[in-house]
């Protein structure tokens, strides 16, 4: 009975001693990924990443760990791809506008008034991954996941139904978005480019009195107490890119990159219902706080949909991306039209 008691006794030390050891272990992460961000703190885009983060250090036992780096404070766009490629760090949460002057076909989504639903979106994008994600690999970098902010629209300190009051208006553009840019030059709107932090700032000293945000974003990032009219028309879509260093990333054994995938894929998932969530819900709020949502006159809104869009295609086209790039969205877009219809008949 001794031995049995002492057989027991050393076996449950000796689980014991497994436990710790593999506590102690999933405590000591083997690969370790710094990650940017502009996205605020607190916002649906890292709350979902962190989601994201848990999951994979869960299912890693620890082994793959994370440090984030949220809200701008590895400054813009640029200054987080200039660190991505020295290795300061090995991922970020990039805006269109600034991973589109890495990868310039990824801008394509995000022609001005070429969309006007999700579902036109949702549609075009998917068939477009494969290649998306080809030409990041090409640049030494993994696109994990494409993130969204959603439609953007025009927002002022006075009303702008006329492509008269978008003329007189004081126009942000993105710093190296040569789309907005260019359509807003082609209107005859001089615009004044600017990085995203400094926005709110150039608002309110008057440098600019028209910006560009979704309901959502104007909400986080304050824009919203700057302006008072909103133009209801989408301006454009507005996406990001959730990308790792490719040489970071190929470090990882085959199963942790499969892991990596497969969560960004479920969590990103889920951000695309919380923006589009976030964007219905900001709507009411910023009518509730006072802004007024004004209509584009059905002239303007032809020209802009039309005239202007393709005049800006035209100017940019095999410069800010490729005219096979935009051939194949712009079919694509033309099909989900045609089943479409073909489907309502």
């Amino acid at each position: 009975m001794k031995k049995i008691s002492k057989l027991i006794t050393v076996g449950f030390s000796l689980f014991m001693f497994i436990l710790i050891a593999e506590n102690a272990h999933a405590g000591k992460p083997k690969y370790i990924f710094k990650v940017a961000s502009l996205a605020p703190e607190g916002s649906v885009w890292t709350k979902r990443f962190r989601d994201f983060t848990d999951e994979v250090k869960a299912k890693s036992n620890g082994e793959i760990d994370f440090k984030i780096y949220a809200g701008g404070v590895m400054g813009d766009d640029r200054a987080m791809y200039r660190k991505l490629r020295v290795g300061q760090i090995n991922g970020g949460g990039f805006t269109m506008t600034g991973i589109g002057e890495v990868v310039p076909d990824f801008r394509v989504l995000g022609i001005p008034f070429m969309f006007n639903s999700y579902d036109e979106v949702d549609n075009v994008k998917e068939k477009l991954m494969p290649r998306f994600e080809e030409e990041f690999e090409q640049k030494g970098l993994v696109l994990l996941a494409v993130s969204e902010v959603g439609f953007v629209y025009t927002m002022s300190t006075t009303p702008i139904t006329t492509l008269a009051e978008l003329k007189q208006s004081k126009a942000w553009a993105p710093e190296g978005d040569p789309i907005s840019q260019v359509l807003l030059e082609t209107v005859g709107v001089t615009p004044i480019p600017l990085s995203i932090p400094d926005v709110l700032t150039s608002l309110q000293t008057g440098l600019i009195n028209t910006a560009f945000n979704s309901y959502y974003g104007a909400i986080v990032l304050q824009w919203f107490t700057r302006i008072s009219y909103i133009t209801d028309i989408p301006f454009a879509y507005a996406y990001g890119a959730f990308v790792l260093d490719k040489k970071t990333f190929s470090r990882l054994p085959q199963h942790y990159m499969e892991l990596m995938k497969t969560a960004a894929k479920t969590h990103f998932d889920k951000l695309l219902s919380d923006t589009r969530k976030s964007n219905e819900e900001a709507r009411q709020v910023l009518i509730k706080n006072g802004i007024t949502i004004v209509k584009p006159t059905p002239m303007t809104q032809a020209e802009l949909q039309n005239n202007y869009r393709e005049k800006t295609v035209e100017k940019l086209m095999n410069e800010a991306f490729s005219q096979s790039i935009y051939t194949e969205a712009a079919t694509f877009l033309d099909n989900y039209h045609k089943e479409l219809s073909e489907s309502q008949q």
